[in-house]
């Protein structure tokens, strides 16, 4: 075979090793944020929300499958607007839309923290939809991978052992007593929020999905949060928010899950400061 001959063969060859490998250089770099906007939120227009709503979330992970996130709002005192819905989109995982929190017309709610499983590297975006009816977007990126299909880190007996039950603490602001002024607070519920994506490690079967979809929060009769959550949300969920308290004696919790399970817990708030 001459040198030419060669030469040419070589190079028919890379051609077609590099059409074959560019449907997974494409898959890499598609942004499938223009068609979450088309399936999320029915198209409709985004504007900055850089003034409108933040989130932070680490820029590597250390535990893809308990990411920290918190989400605040950052309209200005004197802004006649409120926050109605604030919806958490994962873009690259298998179910991107992680959570929507409603707040409560009455309990100006300014900041929610959860945990959330991340399976690649990902834009994270926020999306706040304000009393004016438009909706309003910033975003983020995170590296991590893998987290929607990490093993459980408790046994499935201890998981069930563990659920529904729900634990509630207040932060009362410094100066403040516990039943006045603004406060953080949080919820957790013992739960494994199961992807779908995990594998049992002794029967090598995918554990079917089983996760809160609901959770629903009121001080004394007024809603304060409720959030409709995913397949992202972790294990255990734990919601963290701050809020402004009517001067309610009691704060009341409820939740279902994906097997129609219903778990309700009412707490004094002067019993659950720490």
């Amino acid at each position: 075979m001459s040198g030419t001959h060669f030469r040419l063969l070589c190079i028919a060859g890379l051609l077609v090793f590099g059409a074959q490998q560019t449907p997974a250089a494409t898959s890499e770099t598609y942004d499938p944020w223009p068609g979450l906007v088309q399936d999320i939120f029915n198209n409709r227009p985004m504007n900055d929300g850089n003034d409108v709503i933040a989130i932070e979330m680490p820029y590597r992970a250390e535990d893809a499958a308990i990411v920290p996130v918190t989400l605040k709002t950052k309209l200005s005192p004197g802004d006649n607007r409120r926050v109605v819905s604030i919806t958490l989109v994962i873009d690259q995982n298998p179910a991107p839309m992680a959570a929507k929190f409603g707040l409560g017309p009455d309990a100006k709610v300014s900041e929610i923290s959860t945990r959330v499983r991340v399976n690649n590297y990902s834009d994270v975006h926020a999306v706040a939809e304000l009393s004016d009816g438009k909706l309003y977007v910033t975003k983020t990126y995170v590296k991590a991978s893998g987290g929607c299909s990490a093993p459980a880190a408790k046994n499935a007996e201890e998981a069930n052992n563990r659920l529904g039950q729900m634990r509630y603490r207040q932060f009362a602001k410094s100066g403040e007593v516990p039943t006045s002024g603004a406060r953080e607070a949080q919820i957790m519920i013992g739960h494994p929020n199961n992807s779908g994506l995990q594998m049992d490690q002794v029967t090598q079967l995918y554990i079917p999905a089983f996760f809160v979809n609901e959770l629903r929060l009121w001080q004394d009769g007024s809603p304060v949060l409720r959030v409709e959550g995913g397949i992202s949300i972790s294990e255990d969920p734990n919601i963290r928010f701050t809020y402004v308290s009517n001067g309610a004696k009691r704060f009341r919790a409820e939740a279902k899950d994906t097997e129609g399970h219903v778990f309700q817990h009412e707490w004094n708030v002067d019993a659950s400061g720490i």
